[in-house]
């Protein structure tokens, strides 16, 4: 435990100094949504039933970005020869990474969706369920986007696998997350969509360390 807080500790710091990098997700995300209502017909019906989809695309594809150097940096400097050497499992550690990229990059994505929901007409219904499902999608979407980065921290072309690898595993969170908003839209009951995705977190949550953690150690072999 102790070295998951010093690693999440680092990170935390790490982020601070370089907040460029950590705001261009949420950038990409407010963009994205803010461009849609451009290039469709400015009628408010119509946004409203691309906006659970488009809501969720945006916050997926804001969640890739940044994360091949995930592990990049620790491999190149020998941070992550240092982690396997501690007597923690590198485990604990890759999950206070992702923890600190989740408070870095998606926790802003779940407190601007609202707003970001305003500009495409979404009923105000469906924000309860729009915030719980990022919050219970986006962490899963960092341990996926993480196991993505410690398979490819050896490529050098990173960037191009990385999506290719994490988009397919992230394809039942983003039905499932739209679809909670869908019915909520909709004035039907969100909660089934919503508890798969509690289910998906749940079921990455128990594998993804681990997986990333093999992975690491491959590519440090």
């Amino acid at each position: 435990m102790n070295a998951l807080v010093a690693v999440a500790r680092r990170d935390l710091l790490v982020a601070v100094r370089r907040a460029g990098e950590a705001v261009t997700p949420l950038l990409f995300f407010v963009v994205v949504t803010t461009l849609v209502p451009l290039g469709l017909e400015p009628r408010p019906e119509l946004l409203a039933e691309v906006a659970p989809g488009m809501l969720w695309v945006g916050a997926l594809l804001a969640a890739l970005l940044g994360l091949e150097r995930l592990f990049a940096a620790d491999h190149e400097d020998g941070t992550l020869e240092q982690l396997l050497l501690v007597p923690t499992p590198l485990a604990l550690a890759v999950l206070g990474k992702v923890a600190t990229h989740w408070l870095v990059t998606g926790l802003p994505l779940v407190l601007v969706a609202p707003l970001c929901a305003e500009l495409l007409a979404l009923p105000h219904a469906a924000l309860p369920a729009l915030v719980v499902g990022l919050l219970l999608g986006t962490p899963t979407l960092a341990l996926l986007g993480a196991l993505g980065a410690a398979l490819t921290v050896s490529a050098r072309r990173s960037a191009l696998l990385l999506p290719l690898l994490v988009l397919p595993l992230a394809v039942p969170l983003l039905i499932f997350g739209a679809r909670a908003v869908a019915l909520a839209a909709s004035g039907a009951d969100p909660l089934g969509p919503l508890l798969l995705v509690a289910s998906l977190g749940l079921f990455t949550l128990s594998l993804a360390p681990l997986a990333i953690a093999a992975a690491l150690r491959i590519a440090l072999e």
